[in-house]
């Protein structure tokens, strides 16, 4: 009776090394998932998994009991859990422990200092698993959160959110992540207004904004920021026209067509500074920290006037008469 025991209990270990070691040959299958993420619905179990990568061609009615098998000696693999996962090409099937960690795929998005609210919105519905529950500009308004004592809530919410990246999961609301951006600029705006020469000639946070987003549009170089700001400020003061050209184009929206002409200098639309004098209605872009700084602080000089260079800077004036050599030299190539 005791060798037969024996004997049962050889063989049951026989078999159990041996299932356990086709069990571990199984875990080392590659599972060819559609990549490069995973998503695992809601209620989801491991069963019901298997059974649709079953349908899909990728695994076996065989081996999918051989799976079944698996998580007898690994339980942890049938608590999964949902969300969007981001899956290597060919997931070996000992690595489905990724779907019960709970560390789903990050996903990020950028919105670009220099654009428009209408340029992010197009870019935001290109963005991958963001639930766009934004469809235009006029919908972010009720967002808008403006602190009171920063005057009227201003009607147009162009430039009222922070240009930076946000990261989000997977089916986060696109609303959400503006809601960050709007907090986030009205922290950035708040800093820089605190911050500003008190004898700037601007009323209002959002005047400041406004100025900033002009910078903004004139150049990519940093270090020319406080000196633009310095030219816009400059004629400020002295009651000059700000004959800017991105606010040209800002307000002739779909009539611009890439070239700025005669007849869109005289255009009288709102934001046209070379009509009208004082800053436009609004802001005109996305704007950076360093463009509000530099509005916040200008340069202290007696600039009036700027042309491009053609590598990205400028040559500024502090009389028309030099800034129409400049004009002659760079923009018509005649040196005088």
């Amino acid at each position: 009776m005791f060798k037969k025991l024996v004997v049962i209990l050889l063989l049951c270990s026989v078999v159990a090394f041996g299932l356990r070691n086709q069990v571990q040959q199984f875990s080392q299958t590659r599972l060819a998932l559609a990549g490069p993420y995973f998503e695992v619905k809601a209620g989801s179990s491991l069963s019901a998994l298997c059974q649709s990568w079953q349908q899909q061609g990728l695994l076996s009615r065989f081996q999918c009991t051989q799976l079944k098998l698996l998580s007898v000696f690994h339980p942890q693999l049938r608590d999964i859990k949902a969300g969007v996962y981001r899956v290597a090409p060919d997931l070996l099937l000992s690595q489905l422990a990724l779907f019960r960690s709970g560390k789903v795929a990050q996903f990020s998005f950028m919105l670009r200092e220099g654009e428009t609210l209408q340029q992010s919105l197009q870019a935001l519905s290109q963005a991958e698993f963001v639930q766009n529950d934004i469809q235009s500009v006029a919908e972010l308004q009720a967002l808008v959160r403006w602190p009171a004592d920063w005057g009227p809530v201003p009607s147009d919410p162009e430039a009222l959110f922070f240009p930076e990246t946000y990261y989000y999961h997977a089916h986060s609301k696109a609303s959400d992540i503006y809601r960050r951006a709007h907090q986030a600029l009205l922290t950035q705006l708040e800093k820089a207004w605190a911050a500003r020469d008190p004898s700037l000639p601007l009323q209002s946070p959002y005047q400041l904004l406004t100025l900033a987003s002009i910078i903004e549009k004139e150049t990519g170089v940093l270090t020319e920021k406080p000196l633009i700001a310095s030219v816009f400020v400059n004629r400020l003061r002295l009651k000059m026209k700000l004959q800017t050209d991105p606010t040209v184009i800002y307000g002739l929206k779909e009539r611009y067509q890439g070239d700025i002409t005669r007849a869109h200098l005289k255009d009288p639309h709102p934001y046209n500074t070379y009509v009208h004098f004082g800053l436009p209605p609004g802001p005109i872009a996305l704007v950076s920290a360093t463009s509000l700084q530099a509005a916040a602080q200008p340069e202290v000089s007696k600039m009036l006037y700027f042309v491009a260079k053609g590598d990205g800077s400028h040559q500024f004036s502090e009389n028309l008469d030099a800034h129409n050599k400049a004009v002659q030299q760079y923009i018509f190539g005649k040196k005088s």
